[in-house]
Order: C-alpha cells, then sequence, then structure tokens
C-alpha cells in the first residue's frame, strides 16, 4: 500500500517502512506525528484519489533527525562586466520514519526503525 502526502509544500509517495527527508517540521526527535493531507491512496488495482484529499485517510510517521541538506553553491556571472557573486544555501530537513497508512482501502503497519549504532 502507498499513499501520496502533502507537506512543506511537496508531495511525496511513500509506503510503510520508508525514511523520507522533508522539508522541517517543528517538532521534537522521537515523536509521532500524524499528516492527514493524503492526496491519494493506492493498493494493487485499487485506487482512491481525493479531491482534493482522501476522507478518513492518515499518514502517521516518527521524526528519526534533524539536519541540512548540502550546500547549494549559487554563482552569478556577467561577463565583460567585471560582476561575480558567490552565495551558498543549506536547505534544513526532517527525517521522517512512515509507520503506518490508514485509509478506507485498509491499513497497513511498519515496525519500529532499528535504532542507530552508536557513534564512538
Amino acid at each position: 500500500m502507498y499513499a501520496v502526502i502533502k507537506t512543506g509544500g511537496k508531495q511525496y509517495k511513500v509506503s510503510a517502512g520508508e525514511k523520507l527527508k522533508v522539508e522541517q517540521i517543528p517538532a521534537d526527535v522521537g515523536t509521532e506525528i500524524v499528516i492527514d493531507q493524503v492526496l491519494a491512496v493506492g493498493e494493487g488495482d485499487s485506487l482512491s484519489i481525493g479531491s482534493p484529499l482522501v476522507s478518513g485517510a492518515t499518514v502517521s510517521a516518527t521524526i528519526l533527525s534533524h539536519g541540512r541538506h548540502d550546500k547549494v553553491r549559487i554563482f552569478k556571472m556577467r561577463r565583460r562586466k567585471h560582476y561575480q557573486k558567490r552565495q551558498g544555501h543549506r536547505q534544513n530537513y526532517t527525517e521522517l520514519f512512515i509507520a503506518k497508512i490508514a485509509s478506507e482501502l485498509g491499513s497497513v503497519a511498519a515496525e519500529a526503525p532499528a535504532a542507530a549504532p552508536a557513534q564512538a
């Protein structure tokens, strides 16, 4: 079973047991959140598409970590005008573990994510 969710102004296709990085969500690590902006839910041949949202469908996720993506370098230049501008940007993200997808088509749950090994 999979679902198409909307968070942070973007759409993601997710399934239970999957990890994914989304725009930063203001919540603590280990917190379970419920995403109710579900645009579509599918299982096998059956597909339920919302207009705009699927009623009664939810996706439960656990926050694994917060972080920052790699730096994106921006370089602007005008040839022959002695103009060069350098800039960098690092976008914040939240890593989620999709624990459960529930809808009228059914419900699928995943086991808890494995703990990360301790750093020495």
